[in-house]
């Protein structure tokens, strides 16, 4: 059987790179090969074992554009009715959907329970680390329209989507609205980007890095604020922007601890507080949740992107990616034998947006 390259993730810590086998496509599926492969925080929080215990060994990378090599039978359209054929781009969601669970039928919720985020290594595999992607079943892919830019898809790879289902769960913004997003990474520079469509009127961004919160100006933040000024001053200068009664709206897209009783602080009265960035921090922050209640504020989380986020999102991208600079967010490109490289530069804010490209040796 043919063999290609693949990052494992073997036990925390541990990456190796790998040849595992080339799967066929099953039917209703498809094998891609990556173009691109986006890295996320999750990866980051993944690779430490931030995130929990994983199915170990598996091949990272839940963000991915690939170009179609071969289709499964029964396969002529992507998940949204449009044709697709062998040599298409396709963007696909990292989730293959059972319908035909509680979660899938009856609430219309993602994850579903009888799917997996992971597959061990050697298996047919869907990680974007990787020269070849196997899409099962059920895995929604979507083609990539002719004119897109792929950085500009990639640019916000799963934060995008991230974004759009949290403002399904916690109400989008609405036209004049005041928003704050904590963290400027690709998690807070969709919500920013979000905000901004949306016609939010003023959108501050919060972070340590100046070249992050350069990136948020570009895609519509109105104001930026340092995470190096103490909480005091972050929340004066938050109500001087967005009013004595503060913002309607606060995203924590920072993915620390610390971040969530902040956020809570900020958010103003009659407010929503939409936690994003929180997946992979795994512990326990004080609150008072008699602020909450005096406050009349508005908490959810959201995770796990639905499929009609995905397709939202990369539509969304292509419309904006002339308008706004997403494709230049990504700044970094490895190969996949130097994933742990791009892990590290992720971690420590180095990068806007590092993705793994294949073609580099």
């Amino acid at each position: 059987m043919a063999t290609a390259k693949a990052c494992v993730l073997v036990e925390p810590n541990r990456l190796e790179t790998w040849d595992v086998p080339i799967f066929d496509p099953e039917p209703g599926g498809a094998l891609v090969r990556v173009i691109a492969g986006g890295v996320c925080g999750s990866d980051v929080h993944i690779t430490s074992g931030e995130a929990g215990v994983m199915p170990f060994p598996i091949i990272l990378g839940h963000e991915g554009v690939g170009r179609v090599e071969k289709l499964g039978a029964g396969v002529s359209t992507d998940y949204a009715g449009e044709p697709v054929r062998v040599g298409d781009l396709v963007y696909w969601a990292p989730i293959a959907l059972c319908h035909r669970c509680h979660s899938c039928t009856v609430l219309e919720e993602t994850p579903c329970e009888n799917s997996q985020f992971f597959e061990h290594a050697e298996k047919p595999n869907w990680g974007s680390y990787a020269d070849f992607a196997w899409l099962p079943n059920g895995l929604a892919f979507f083609r990539v329209p002719d004119h897109a830019d792929v950085n500009a898809v990639l640019a916000l790879g799963c934060a995008l989507p991230t974004v759009l289902r949290g403002f399904d769960r916690c109400g989008p913004v609405r036209v004049g609205e005041t928003v704050v997003v904590q963290g400027a990474g690709p998690v807070g520079l969709a919500a920013v980007l979000v905000a901004a469509q949306m016609g939010a009127s003023q959108i501050v961004a919060i972070d340590v890095h100046a070249s992050r919160l350069e990136a948020a100006r570009a895609l519509g933040a109105t104001a930026t604020v340092s995470l190096k000024d103490s909480a005091e001053e972050r929340r004066r200068q938050v109500y001087d922007i967005c009013g004595p009664h503060g913002p309607n709206m606060v995203v924590e897209a920072a993915g620390v601890l610390q971040a969530f009783p902040e956020g809570v602080n900020l958010t103003g009265i009659h407010g929503r507080y939409v936690i994003l960035g929180l997946w992979g921090a795994i512990g326990e922050q004080p609150v008072s949740p008699r602020d909450m209640t005096t406050k009349n504020l508005t908490v959810a989380g959201a995770s796990f992107p639905k499929p009609k986020h995905y397709h939202g999102a990369l539509h969304l991208a292509v419309r904006c990616q002339d308008k706004v600079p997403l494709g230049a967010l990504v700044t970094h490109r490895f190969g996949i034998a130097d994933a742990a490289r791009a892990l590290d530069a992720t971690a420590a804010g180095q990068v806007i947006k590092a993705v793994i490209d294949p073609e580099i040796s």
